[in-house]
């Protein structure tokens, strides 16, 4: 068998997106599957709504601060060790959680959680960056986010395991697979060689990444700035879509839990699978005569998801709502499949990890905020279509600032596209 290390450059850089695939599924289901679990997480340890919704939120918080950190240590050190090590613990953690008896034991999970996952997302977009330099950034990155959505679909499944097996077994087996992956990607997850990455992105022994440096090198573009307003309202939509979608399906059109839950995953996490295919592929050709198009695809699309979603989950017909979520789910992909693309074109790609932790501690924080309203929502008996109609309304303002996202300022050395 060929070892890693021995592979052509191209195959090592598609492996590693393969590899990762199955790390951000786990990413995304380990922290969902709880929201598909809410009457008989309920029924056996007492909370309340606002609660059921902190335990998200909290993650979600503590996910946010930490992400540029986590970010930070990819970018000073090795992405790879960053990487399997946010996956042990993370997975460890999900495991521990299926024996906890208390609100209070699950929330420290859940913080735990969070700490640990906060550190994968920058360091595996950063990873895949650094192997695929040309007509392929947005297409691998795409694929990658589609394992995301493979994970978020399968959080639904949590719904049906707890009601025939219990909501602890879920937590029990997927957390342990996750360890057990974790062992087998020291083996095969390398860090992508010199001749993959460019110069002015090396880190030299004597020349390591500065926090104080990184953050000066971002925040004085004012297309970093705008990046961060964008995944503001990204994460409140995304994180208000998956928190309170499945209470509100079920509410609303009468599902049952397991219904609830994969008719709120399912469908979306499809459409996405094929918005990061669609997306990525668009704005890799685009991008050969359009240097903006890395920018203008989610532009796009997100002037269009917002008034289907707004209209959507609005409507008293569940296929029509339905319909909202597919087109919301396709918008999601073009702009997942976009986003590290488009920071790498405005910042200097050696703070490309810190960069995106910073984009996710401002995304997951709002989203998490989000979450926390949505559950004091419900107890105050407010219809829960209200968060999914401001949600819409934030949509529709990052296509227009997507409209006008420009490159980094004349004089930065260019980044590859």
């Amino acid at each position: 068998m060929t070892s890693p290390t021995k592979l052509p450059l191209f195959s090592r850089a598609w492996m590693t997106v393969a590899l990762l695939w199955v790390v951000a599924l786990l990413n995304y289901l380990d922290r969902l599957m709880i929201t598909t679990m809410r009457d008989p997480l309920k029924a056996d340890i007492t909370m309340t709504d606002a609660q059921f919704g902190l335990l998200t939120a909290v993650f979600l918080w503590i996910y946010g601060i930490f992400s540029p950190f986590g970010g930070y240590l990819a970018d000073r050190f090795s992405r790879r060790g960053v990487i399997i090590a946010s996956l042990f613990i993370w997975s460890a953690v999900t495991w521990a959680t299926g024996y906890m008896h208390s609100f209070e034991g699950l929330l420290i999970a859940r913080a735990v959680m969070g700490l640990s996952e906060a550190c994968y997302i920058p360091a595996a977009l950063a990873l895949i960056a650094d192997y695929h330099r040309g007509p392929t950034r947005s297409l691998a990155t795409g694929l990658h986010m589609s394992g995301i959505y493979a994970g978020a679909a399968l959080g639904g499944v949590g719904g049906f395991i707890a009601e025939h097996y219990g909501w602890r077994a879920g937590f029990q087996w997927f957390g342990l697979f996750g360890v057990v992956y974790a062992i087998i990607t020291i083996f095969v997850l390398r860090d992508a060689p010199a001749a993959a990455v460019p110069a002015t992105s090396v880190k030299s022994e004597t020349e390591k990444i500065s926090a104080m440096a990184a953050l000066q090198a971002l925040f004085r573009q004012p297309a970093f700035l705008v990046l961060l307003l964008v995944s503001a309202l990204v994460g409140i939509a995304n994180w208000g879509i998956y928190g309170w979608l499945p209470t509100y399906l079920r509410d609303h059109y009468k599902l049952g839990l397991g219904a609830a839950g994969m008719t709120a995953t399912g469908y979306i996490q499809i459409a996405s699978f094929a918005g990061v295919l669609i997306g990525g592929i668009w704005a890799d050709r685009w991008s050969r005569t359009q240097p903006r198009a890395r920018a203008l695809v989610p532009a796009l699309g997100y002037c269009v998801v917002a008034p289907c979603l707004f209209l959507g989950i609005n409507a008293e017909l569940l296929p029509l709502a339905i319909a909202g979520l597919v087109v919301y789910g396709l918008g999601r992909g073009f702009f997942d499949a976009n986003l590290m693309p488009m920071l790498r074109s405005v910042c200097d790609e050696r703070y490309s990890a810190t960069g995106y932790g910073l984009l996710n501690f401002v995304g997951v924080s709002m989203g998490g905020l989000l979450i926390y309203v949505g559950g004091w929502l419900k107890d105050a008996q407010v219809d829960l279509a209200r968060v999914f109609q401001f949600s819409a309304g934030g949509l529709l303002l990052v296509g227009l600032l997507l409209f006008a996202l420009k490159a980094r300022s004349a004089g930065q050395p260019p980044a590859a596209r």
